[in-house]
């Protein structure tokens, strides 16, 4: 249910928001991971969450580019 609303959200931005919004999840990807490499990272299920919602995210950017052609 929660990603529902989220790829609501994600279908509703413009191309450029996207790429603005997969580079950030990008960014917060590393950063769990590197906090996961040094052992400070709490909550290692939030890895798993930020990888999937990357590829929700280039998934409406693949879709919103086959239909622009």
């Amino acid at each position: 249910m929660k990603s529902n609303v989220y790829l609501k959200d994600l279908r509703a931005k413009s191309q450029a928001e996207l790429n603005e919004e997969l580079v950030s999840a990008k960014k917060e990807l590393f950063n769990l991971r590197f906090q996961n490499a040094t052992n400070q990272l709490d909550n290692t299920g939030r890895i798993k969450e930020v990888r999937k919602n990357i590829a929700r995210i280039q998934t409406v950017i693949n879709e919103q580019a086959s239909v622009a052609e």
